[in-house]
């Protein structure tokens, strides 16, 4: 697997590049947001791990860039920042997950991981297609239109918005998605999968009169159409 690590301090990054290549990634390194930048256009990579605040761009502008851009990597923060609306940011400019430093480096293996595979759950007839009402999700072109308009989601977006369709009418809990969805074997905090379903929420039902995500209060998230 290749690895963009995007750092500007010199030990943290060399440390985490050693650490990385000793569990077989490959990984290429920039010490500041415009070489990052350069590189996550120029190159395919499986991951992206970027800081926040570096010099050139910052990670949260480096990130909004690439995703307006097409990128649609898999990105990682890491920062110092870990308030929940440092956190709102991160995910809004398009990030997929959050790592507040400092952390131990085996969970930031283990959420590599997590964002290097797409959660499979088989359908019975195989279909690459998953609708529902005027909302489709195309799994080979990693498409997503709602009434024909396309939807533009992060990987993190994706992946939550198909667990949804494959349990469409179904009140699916926090720790079913936080499983099946995070593959989660750390503490991600109470607010990680509001925040990524509240932007879920924002690209996929804000223009609709009918909402098609709702929250059950004290029991998880459906996808269904109100009655």
């Amino acid at each position: 697997m290749k690895i963009l690590l995007i750092e500007d301090e010199p030990k943290t990054l060399q440390s985490l590049r050693q650490g990385l290549e000793e569990n077989g990634f490959e990984v290429d390194i920039a010490y500041d947001g415009v070489i990052g930048k350069h590189l996550a256009r120029k190159n395919q990579y499986q991951i992206i791990v970027t800081d926040i605040i570096m010099p050139g761009i910052n990670g949260l502008e480096l990130c909004k860039q690439l995703r307006e851009e097409g990128v649609t990597t898999p990105i990682l923060m890491l920062t110092a920042m870990g308030s929940i609306q440092e956190k709102l940011m991160g995910f809004d400019a398009g990030a997929d997950d959050y790592l507040v430093k400092p952390f131990d480096f085996l969970e930031l293996l283990a959420r590599i991981k997590v964002l290097s595979k797409r959660t499979q759950i088989p359908l019975p007839n195989n279909s690459n297609i998953l609708s529902y009402s005027n909302l489709e999700m195309n799994l080979d072109a990693h498409l997503v239109t709602r009434g024909g308009n396309k939807i533009d989601l992060t990987a993190r977006e994706f992946a939550l918005l198909e667990y949804l369709l494959r349990n469409q009418g179904k009140v699916i809990s926090k720790a079913d998605i936080a499983e099946k969805v995070w593959d989660s074997r750390f503490e991600m905090g109470t607010n990680v999968i509001e925040v990524f379903m509240t932007m879920l929420r924002k690209k996929v039902d804000k223009n609709y009169d009918t909402k098609l995500i709702h929250t059950q209060y004290g029991v998880g998230y459906v996808l269904k159409v109100e009655e």
